[in-house]
């Protein structure tokens, strides 16, 4: 058996694991005890010779009956420690709201007015938020001198998670803080659902803003009118901070064009007059317990009626060993039931030695115990980062006869994770043929960045080829989506001829056009998407928005140079 696939155990009171030793040494020790007594009473009525011929000096089943009472202790015992193992997962009915989260992600949320920063005490609120509200439905919105949808409204807390860890201000390419363009991708990110709950937008800022206030008003007025509920939720000290920008291995001090150490600081009254306009909630920053009060300033809204994917990790087992201890119990009781209903003969009464249910109850408890251990899941490891896992796990599915398409792009998915780039996109291709909807689109874009990347790799032999089906892929993907912002994106870079492996010279742009020809693959057939494969299509497009931001941050300037 492999050990590292047991599942992880933990114990409600783990110090009463203590009793699962103690409880089996008493009673062994009361059982001793009763056997010498029993033996010094009956020496006071005869010689031993004698009293073998008139009683019965030793009971037959004394042993039998000792290792019942010991082990029905040492299993009350256990199950009064509370063991935990096991993964319990199921679909429950719920009702929730469909919520944008708008995260400020500008360079002034890395102030440590607020520990360790502003953003991380955003992170904090957000997942406390998304832990009182499993139903609703969220999306999360990243914004600073532009926005961008991180996901789109969805209930899985995996991929939330992943998006979460990993958004800094390397993630929104240009620099400054527009709270305008936030509040207006939100709404519209919200009107474009389908649903029958009401819609809430909560916005998580510093409130330093370098627009005019009657820009962001008339935003949050349009989204009041439209119908989506407004929280404005401050972050930061009104005293402001400095920035600290990480320069290679020193930290130093943000400054501006001048060369002033730049500080910044939280602005209430932009954040109030927004949530005022659009007839919303204003939190300020020195509130505590930000996500409670968000959730109370939603709470009159109108939910609707879902079924979300319930997981529970460390099962509560105790049940398995207190139900073996209270049928050996019984069973015990009945036998001195049913010996003391026999006449006494003078002759010892046959027992069995061991009991058959004894025996049964003994080669039944082990399966009973490993019947809880369960394959680990593989979106959940892929969730934790474990990369390799979660590739073993959905190859063995694969193994085991799931050939789905939704288990073939999984493991496409997690395959370009492990950096096995070739091997993924050959099976996410596989994948787009044999599907369509949503999962032909991320199975093409997937496949796409897959050879984009291969195509990128210093000194790759097979370059042009992989730049050619990055090419194919993201054209067929834009002639259908075209508004698709991150295919567009790698698109372009596909169009760049690769860099040369050695220094000097070089320059951009450009494109091979004879290569823009490749042929397209047909687009049919199905297939149901894995939410979490979200979290690892944003990673995927993080080297190029890097790209993106350097190439922002050099061409464009916020108003003022104020780029925080």
């Amino acid at each position: 058996m492999n050990l590292g696939t047991l599942p992880p155990l933990i114990f409600d009171v783990p110090w009463m694991l203590l009793a699962a030793v103690v409880l089996p040494l008493v009673v062994w020790w009361m059982r001793s005890v009763r056997t010498r007594q029993r033996r010094v009473r009956l020496a006071r009525y005869a010689e031993s010779s004698a009293l073998r011929r008139l009683v019965m000096v030793t009971d037959p089943d004394e042993q039998g009956r000792t290792l019942r009472l010991v082990l029905i202790a040492l299993l009350a015992g256990g199950a009064l420690s509370g063991p935990r193992w096991g993964l319990a997962r199921g679909p429950v009915s719920a009702r929730g709201i469909d919520m944008a989260i708008a995260i400020d992600a500008s360079l002034s949320m890395m102030a440590p007015d607020e520990r360790p920063s502003r953003l991380e005490r955003v992170k904090q609120e957000v997942r406390r938020l998304r832990a009182m509200s499993q139903a609703d439905r969220v999306a999360l919105i990243a914004f600073a001198g532009r926005s961008y949808i991180l996901t789109p409204l969805t209930s899985d807390n995996g991929a939330i998670e992943l998006f979460l860890d990993n958004l800094d201000p390397s993630v929104v390419g240009q620099a400054g803080s527009s709270i305008a363009r936030a509040i207006r991708q939100g709404t519209e990110l919200l009107l474009a659902s389908d649903g029958s709950a009401d819609r809430a937008l909560v916005l998580m800022t510093d409130g330093e803003a370098f627009e005019p206030e009657e820009d962001v008003k008339a935003a949050a007025t349009e989204a009041g009118v439209k119908g989506v509920s407004l929280v404005t939720v401050g972050f930061g000290t009104t005293q402001g901070s400095t920035i600290p920008i990480q320069d290679g291995s020193v930290t130093r001090e943000k400054r501006d064009d001048e060369g002033t150490i730049v500080i910044t600081r939280y602005a209430p009254a932009l954040l109030e007059a927004a949530a005022t306009a659009a007839g919303g909630t204003f939190i300020p920053a020195d509130a505590s317990d930000k996500a409670t009060r968000v959730r109370s300033a939603l709470r009159s809204l109108r939910t609707a009626k879902r079924k979300i994917d319930s997981r529970e990790d460390h099962v509560p087992r105790y049940l398995w060993l207190l139900l073996p201890a209270l049928v050996l119990l019984a069973y015990d009781t009945w036998l001195l039931t049913r010996r003391r209903s026999v006449p006494d003969t003078g002759s010892p009464r046959p027992t069995p030695m061991p009991p058959m249910v004894l025996l049964v109850m003994m080669a039944a408890l082990p399966v009973m115990l490993m019947s809880c251990k369960q394959a680990p899941d593989p979106a959940a490891l892929f969730a934790a980062g474990n990369v390799q896992a979660a590739i073993a796990g959905y190859r063995a599915q694969i193994a085991n006869g799931d050939t789905t398409v939704r288990t073939r792009y999984n493991l496409g998915t997690a395959l370009i994770g492990a950096d096995s780039l070739a091997a993924a996109a050959e099976l996410l291709e596989m994948v787009r043929r044999e599907s369509d909807g949503e999962t032909r689109m991320r199975a093409r874009f997937n496949a796409g960045y897959a050879s984009l990347v291969m195509g990128r790799t210093p000194q790759n032999p097979e370059a042009e080829a992989a730049f050619a089906a990055a090419r194919a892929a993201y054209r067929a993907l834009l002639s259908e989506r075209p508004a698709d912002a991150d295919a567009k994106w790698n698109y372009e870079l596909a169009l760049r001829t690769p860099p040369p492996p050695q220094g000097g010279g070089g320059g951009g742009g450009g494109g091979n056009a004879k290569n823009d020809q490749q042929d397209e693959q047909p687009q049919n057939q199905g297939g149901l998407d894995q939410k979490q494969a979200e979290a690892l299509l944003n990673s995927a497009a993080r080297e190029e928005r890097d790209v993106q931001g350097r190439k922002q941050r050099q061409g464009r300037t916020p108003p003022g140079g104020k780029d925080w």
